[in-house]
């Protein structure tokens, strides 16, 4: 019975809590790690953590804390460096509405990046998320706005290049 409980827990939140962390750190590969670290806690603490007030919130801050601890330690720092250069030198120009709109979010500075991912992948509110990165709401309310602002203008000036009926609009 745990296996199975575990196993369907674990299908239906692992895409969402990979997608925030991968987004929130920027490493599609590191972001794999940590959450399947986090899992791993979860198995072995089942079924504590499919108790938790939001299972999905606690995966996420388990893997961003395992990150951190891995940064903090300096073991994956050169890599990930290289990584994410060598990420932002392949980035071309994005063919599909999804593509524009993750490259933005990408764009975005790592703290900005972190907050979309808890409130729009997570669909955190705004006092979890600033509980859980020791802000007040007022600086995660303010945050999550330049960021709409940026991404708004980032995806206008996206389709607008992109697009000869944007540039007779304009």
């Amino acid at each position: 019975m745990r296996e199975t409980e575990f196993a369907d827990w674990y299908a239906a939140l692992w895409p969402r809590v990979y997608r925030t962390v991968a987004l929130t750190i920027g490493d599609r590969d590191l972001a794999e790690e940590a959450v399947a670290e986090s899992f791993a806690r979860a198995l072995a603490g089942w079924p504590a953590a499919a108790e938790a007030d939001n299972p999905a919130a606690w995966l996420h801050r388990v893997a961003v804390n395992e990150v951190r601890s891995r940064w903090r330690r300096g073991r994956l720092e050169r890599r990930t460096v290289q990584r994410l250069a060598a990420r932002q030198a392949q980035v071309d120009a994005p063919d599909a509405p999804d593509d524009a709109l993750w490259t933005a979010v990408a764009a975005l500075p790592p703290r900005m990046r972190h907050m979309v991912a808890l409130r729009y992948v997570l669909d955190l509110p705004e006092a979890e998320i600033a509980a859980e990165l020791h802000v007040s709401r007022g600086t995660v309310a303010a945050t999550l706005s330049k960021a709409r602002k940026t991404l708004a203008h980032t995806l206008d000036t996206t389709y607008s290049a992109a697009s000869p009926a944007g540039r007779e609009e304009r």
